[in-house]
């Protein structure tokens, strides 16, 4: 046999790592391991440990239910989800996601073992890869997540609920935990005012929560006027309830947290399962304002491992078919016109302004040049994206990075929609002015401040009826759904213990255009 040349090293590290559809767990390993070569060395990821779970369909559908989470108390909202999502499966109405990954640490990468191993090996390089780095490196996790304390915490979230539940009735802590539910899209913390909670320290922080809330109870009710105070005395009153606001720290953006700490009825043991509440919604924040940026960066990090992958020998032209196939779906954009259609498809959209960073900064036009004078023709595309991955959210990447390329691409325009007018207008096009308008329409439309109500704490009437009174400030002339906030509100007055007041008030004129009430349970 002739000498090429080549070492049976050489020899073993052009065979493909597997040629059927079939996988077993040295496969995974060797297919990880190549995986990882790639991710660190040519693309300069930077990951948390990761741990692959294998699951079956059924266990998928069970961590849909438990959004995703490996651990989670138990609430029937879980099982609604878990049967209907169970429901559209069995019908073959709805697929089950190749994977599921937990922003944690270490990195938890839940794939399905019915997936073929091409697409074991898509889901590895997605989630394993593309979304633990995203995870790791985005300012917005690294500033409101604990992904070193998750684990714990949500083990300490299963076992309270339960001990509680055999304490103190199924029914009392379903109650509060509807409630607390109800209005946890308003337990976050926006803005970094507060410390993020470090949630492998909630274990201890709970035993000594009686002798702090005492104090709290105690200092929030000081101010209610003695009986025999004079009536010439309500200069000082009011005073008083100026004081009173200002120790409340009122306005406050967080309602949960207020009932939580401020709330005079509640037990300790409901105080601390509404902290569980609005901690799992923190963990989540801010997911919500990185979908595109996060799903976006493990489809365009999936997609260059898989071709150089290729381009070594270490997959099959069979298995890249079977990935294309798989990719191109997943990044189908509809058009508007598509029963299909539902918006922008986050995974089309980010793998589409990824993909053309990497261009701009390799073969730039002169378009390019203007619009992107610091990264156009730099040779760095990864360098670029690294960067942005890190410090960017979906509003902000849009806004900085939404080439007139891919407003073509996806034929974005804007239009006027004025109630007034009989028609609608074409208020931006293909221009140079038409694509700096889109890009600045398109980004507020990820601003999470614009898609979510901006509900507050305002006041509390500590010497009256000790109402709780809310102000929801109204932008775009968009008010709350009537039925929605009446059902809200009564949630809100059960944790509170007494009435809960809502104005709806039009942020640019301080303006109250419509009020709401709920009283108190029994009232």
């Amino acid at each position: 046999m002739p000498n090429t040349g080549l070492d049976a090293a050489q020899l073993r590290a052009e065979m493909p790592l597997f040629t059927g559809s079939n996988w077993d767990y040295g496969s995974l390993r060797r297919v990880y391991e190549a995986i990882e070569r790639i991710a660190f060395d040519e693309l300069g990821l930077d990951i948390y440990p990761v741990q692959i779970e294998v699951i079956t369909s059924e266990q998928m559908l069970d961590a849909y239910a438990s959004v995703g989470l490996p651990l989670m108390y138990r609430h029937w909202s879980f099982g609604k989800r878990f049967a209907y999502h169970e429901t559209l499966y069995r019908k073959g109405l709805q697929g089950l996601a190749y994977e599921i990954v937990i922003n944690s640490n270490p990195c938890i990468c839940y794939i399905m073992e019915e997936n073929s191993m091409t697409m074991q090996t898509l889901v590895l390089a997605h989630a394993a890869f593309g979304h633990n780095h995203f995870f790791k490196n985005n300012y917005l996790f690294r500033q409101w997540t604990d992904a070193g304390g998750i684990l714990d915490y949500l083990s300490f979230a299963r076992d309270y609920v339960s001990k509680c539940e055999e304490k103190f009735g199924f029914e009392a802590v379903e109650r509060i935990l509807d409630a607390a539910h109800a209005l946890k899209e308003h337990g976050v913390n926006r803005y970094a005012h507060r410390s993020r909670p470090n949630l492998a320290e909630e274990r201890q922080r709970a035993e000594s929560r009686n002798a702090y809330e005492e104090a709290t109870f105690n200092d929030l009710w000081r101010t209610v006027p003695n009986a025999g105070k004079e009536a010439g005395d309500l200069d000082d009153t009011e005073k008083e309830d100026e004081e009173a606001s200002r120790k409340l720290g009122l306005p406050e953006e967080n309602l949960l947290y207020f009932i939580e700490k401020r709330a005079p009825r509640l037990a300790d043991w409901q105080r601390e399962l509404i902290r569980i509440v609005r901690n799992v919604s923190q963990y989540f924040y801010p997911q919500k304002q990185l979908q595109m940026m996060n799903e976006g960066c493990a489809t365009f990090v999936h997609y260059e491992i898989m071709n150089r992958l290729h381009d070594k020998g270490l997959v099959t032209e069979g298995s890249m078919l079977e990935f294309l196939h798989s990719h191109s779906s997943v990044v189908f954009q509809p058009g508007f016109d598509d029963p299909r259609f539902s918006g922008l498809n986050p995974y089309a959209l980010g793998f589409a302004m990824m993909s053309d960073i990497q261009r701009i900064c390799e073969k730039p036009t002169g378009e390019d040049r203007e619009f992107f004078p610091d990264i156009a023709g730099c040779g760095d595309p990864f360098g670029v994206l690294r960067d942005a991955w890190a410090n960017y959210r979906d509003e902000s990447f849009i806004l900085q990075y939404l080439s007139p390329a891919v407003i073509r691409k996806f034929r974005l325009f804007q239009i006027a929609d004025d109630a007034s007018k009989p028609s609608l207008r074409v208020d931006a096009i293909h221009d140079e002015l038409g694509y700096r308008r889109i890009r600045s329409a398109l980004s507020k439309q990820y601003d999470l401040s614009r898609r979510e109500p901006d509900v507050q704490v305002v006041d509390v009437d500590l010497t009256g009826d000790r109402c709780l009174v809310l102000a929801h400030y109204v932008h775009d002339g968009v008010l709350l759904d009537e039925k929605t906030c009446r059902s809200v509100l009564r949630y809100a007055s059960a944790l509170w213990g007494y009435g809960v007041k809502l104005h709806e008030i039009e942020a640019a004129s301080d303006k109250t255009l419509k009020t709401y009430e709920a009283a108190a349970e029994g009232k």
